[in-house]
C-alpha cells in the first residue's frame, strides 16, 4: 500500500485544460503543493514550456527557473512546479513581460499579456 500523498501523476489524468500532447510522453508534472488545487492550477513547467515556448526541455526550464527570473505575484518562485492558478501575475525579469493567468471561452487558461502597472 503506499503512504502519503502521490508524486507523480501520468499524463493521461492530467487536467485537460494543461492541453498537454498525448503521446509525447508517459508522464506529466505533478504540481506542487501550494495556494491552487491540481484541477486549478498550471505549473510553471507547463506555461514554461508548452504555452510560452521558452524552453524545449525540462533541463531548461530548471535553468530558468534557479536563475530566479520567474516571479509569481512578485515573489520569486525556484519551484518548477509552483502551481501558479487564476488571476494569478506571473512576471519575467529578462524579458520584462507581465502575464495574467485567465480563463477564455472553453475554460482553458490564457496567458493575458498586461501592462507593468496592472
Amino acid at each position: 500500500m503506499a503512504r502519503g500523498p502521490k508524486k507523480h501523476l501520468k499524463r493521461m489524468f492530467a487536467p485537460s485544460h494543461w492541453m498537454l500532447d498525448k503521446l509525447k510522453g508517459r508522464w506529466a508534472p505533478m504540481p506542487s503543493a501550494g495556494p491552487h488545487k491540481l484541477r486549478e492550477c498550471l505549473p510553471l513547467i507547463v506555461m514554461l514550456r508548452e504555452r510560452l515556448k521558452y524552453a524545449l526541455t525540462y533541463r531548461e526550464v530548471k535553468m530558468i527557473v534557479m536563475q530566479r527570473l520567474i516571479k509569481v505575484d512578485g515573489k520569486v518562485r525556484t519551484d518548477m512546479f509552483y502551481p501558479a492558478g487564476f488571476m494569478d501575475v506571473v512576471q519575467i525579469e529578462k524579458t520584462k513581460e507581465n502575464f495574467r493567468l485567465l480563463y477564455d471561452t472553453k475554460a482553458r487558461f490564457a496567458l493575458h499579456k498586461i501592462s507593468k502597472e496592472e
